[in-house]
């Protein structure tokens, strides 16, 4: 086996390795041939019939030819793999296509190829390949599919290598694989306004978006195809060099999407549990931010912050924030639950404590995803609201997930005290809903002169 293919994952494998190896590869039926002509030469010893003796002779040659002739087959095979698309949501299916190549001289006898995919994706593939002429190619493909997000290796690929007996049988394996990623399911979202006209969804985050890229007053170098109408006769005379105006870029809308994935908030298991129920939401208020403008970041409860620290830990630009998505539906692909006690982590980044909202960011939108909060944790929940700005929280009602009582009432009205808009998410509700519902309470509360 060497690596090295042409196209996707792959490798190149020999048709067989050393007679050792080959000798190893014998079948159940290779082995009882063996095993009967032995048999059947012992007894014409014993008897002294000549004519059994041949019979085992031929028995016992037979699968040992066909070991010598697998051996002397020195043909090359190159495989290789191509996933499309390498990133689906939970339902939604991906092609695997897989291609061989008869690299050597000779043609090749019969094949069988096997994909080794994770048991959640379905069943392993195999493929019967017949004779490959020298330089010929065979191409077959197969679908995966995954109701729970992860990520997935589909590999490496193994080639069965047989006689035309069926006595001997080799597997080679390629050395590379794929990865599958399955991210969250996520809902498309109505355009609702959740913390005001300074708070994204007004003129002025489409006129941020409108503009390209992340200029400022601060003047620049002269570039080549600058308008000259644009130079700047003041810094270009300070400098000595010439000096162009930057457009003025408005300063994008912030906003922090707070998933809390402790392990005591949820209960059940499962892709209809409540925990992926939050999971997804969370993905889905995080696209819809991101296509309407917003600089966004996910935050858990640990504190931990995607995309990153650098720039507060928010998407910026349009590439950045394609960037930024990508990474984020990877975060919540794999993100499971932590063993941390309370919402502190989240508290202090939020606080200023990892890049939050102290200063000019403390405008910024607020969105959490809660599971069960006592009345410590709701007490922090209910502190993390900023001093300006919305803040929205989806408080799922764990209990009632699992066909208990509903404990949900006292945290809520608690977190309404403190600010916040407030919902619960029964089992099955369907997110859009409840972010249009979260939108019309919102408003209501802010046209009506109360906190919101």
């Amino acid at each position: 086996m060497s690596a090295g293919a042409p196209h996707g994952a792959g490798g190149t494998a020999e048709g067989a390795g050393g007679l050792r190896a080959s000798l190893s590869g014998l079948t159940t039926r290779g082995r009882s041939f063996l095993a009967a002509g032995a048999a059947a030469a012992v007894c014409a010893y014993v008897l002294g019939q000549s004519e059994l003796l041949r019979v085992g002779l031929l028995l016992a040659l037979l699968p040992l030819v066909c070991v010598l002739a697998l051996h002397r087959n020195r043909y090359r095979v190159s495989g290789s793999r191509l996933l499309t698309p390498a990133r689906v949501p939970a339902g939604g299916e991906a092609r695997v296509q897989l291609r061989m190549d008869n690299v050597s001289r000779m043609p090749t006898g019969l094949l069988m190829l096997q994909d080794r995919v994770p048991y959640v994706l379905g069943p392993r593939p195999r493929f019967v390949l017949d004779r490959v002429e020298p330089g010929g190619r065979r191409e077959v493909s197969y679908r995966v599919r995954s109701d729970l997000r992860g990520r997935y290796p589909l590999g490496p690929l193994q080639l069965r290598l047989t006689d035309p007996f069926g006595m001997v049988e080799l597997t080679r394996s390629f050395s590379t694989y794929d990865t599958l990623t399955v991210i969250p399911r996520t809902e498309a979202l109505p355009p609702v306004r959740l913390s005001g006209e300074s708070s994204g969804y007004g003129d002025g985050s489409r006129r941020s978006l409108a503009l390209a890229g992340d200029d400022d007053v601060i003047p620049r170098t002269y570039r080549r195809g600058d308008d000259l109408r644009r130079v700047h006769w003041r810094s270009t005379a300070r400098y000595g060099e010439l000096m162009v105006r930057r457009e003025e870029q408005p300063q994008r809308s912030k906003a922090t999407v707070v998933l809390d994935t402790r392990r005591d908030a949820y209960e059940g298991a499962g892709p209809d549990s409540a925990f992926e129920w939050a999971v997804s939401a969370a993905a889905s208020a995080l696209l819809h931010l991101l296509e309407h403008g917003f600089a966004v970041r996910l935050l858990t409860d640990t504190g931990d912050s995607v995309p990153g620290e650098a720039g507060g830990g928010f998407s910026s630009g349009a590439q950045e924030s394609a960037e930024a998505a990508g990474l984020m539906m990877d975060t919540l692909a794999v993100v499971g639950h932590s063993d941390g006690p309370d919402l502190g982590g989240a508290y202090e980044a939020l606080r200023g404590g990892g890049g939050g909202f102290a200063g000019a960011g403390s405008d910024g939108l607020l969105i959490a995803f809660f599971g069960d909060l006592d009345d410590v944790q709701t007490e922090l929940a209910a502190r993390m609201r900023q001093r300006s700005g919305g803040a929205v929280a989806f408080v799922l009602d764990s209990a009632a997930w699992t066909g208990l009582p509903s404990r949900v009432e006292e945290p809520l009205r608690r977190l309404r005290d403190a600010g916040w808009t407030a919902l619960a998410a029964p089992p099955g509700a369907a997110f859009a809903e409840l972010w249009r519902r979260a939108g019309a309470t919102a408003l209501g509360t802010t046209a009506s002169g109360g906190r919101g």
